[in-house]
């Protein structure tokens, strides 16, 4: 694994795509219990090269129930994104994540793994990429069926501030998907 993350610190292949250059922010160890697939990396962690250190991680921590040092414990944890750079900015928000990186680096972090860890699929680029047909045509419906994805699959929609209005206007989620979600970890962990 440490090969390949060498590899992935050094890609540059969209590199002309990317306003402030490429920094790919990845967490991998190939004894992880669980994978976190998000989006893309905003500019806050590009800055810092460190994952989901922003408003966005906070939220995740707080919905999984695991504290900064759990988290960064890669041997808890491998987190990477669709796109492990930066996009930039777009209208509403960042723009989406490159499409290079997941075919290319995916399935090689994937074959590291020393055994089937719980793969937390962020969003529906990760969502759409890794469940293809069985995905439910929304993020609210995908979200809502997660227990059809277990073992292998939990869906999660982004942990945003941005989503917050989302959050609320299905309170399904909080009172039965977190704790869910916390289950697993707990149990896995």
């Amino acid at each position: 694994m440490e090969t390949l993350l060498n590899n992935i610190k050094l890609c540059d292949i969209c590199k002309n795509y990317l306003p402030l250059g490429q920094r790919p922010v990845v967490q991998l160890s190939s004894s992880s219990k669980i994978i976190i697939i998000g989006q893309a990396p905003g500019r806050l962690v590009h800055e810092t090269g460190i994952p989901w250190n922003d408003a966005s991680g906070r939220k995740l921590r707080e919905w999984m129930n695991v504290d900064e040092a759990t988290f960064y414990n890669p041997d808890c944890f491998s987190i990477m994104a669709m796109g492990f750079c930066y996009p930039g900015k777009g209208i509403s928000g960042d723009m989406a994540p490159r499409k290079e990186c997941a075919p290319l680096w995916h399935s090689q972090i994937l074959k590291e793994m020393k055994s089937t860890p719980l793969i937390l699929l962020i969003g529906q680029y990760a969502q759409r990429y890794y469940l293809k047909n069985n995905w439910k045509g929304s993020l609210t419906e995908t979200v809502k069926s997660y227990k059809e994805f277990l073992p292998e699959y939990f869906p999660l929609p982004h942990p945003s501030p941005r989503n917050q209005n989302w959050v609320k206007i299905n309170p399904w989620f909080m009172e039965e998907t977190i704790p869910a979600l916390r289950d697993e970890i707990k149990e896995i962990l």
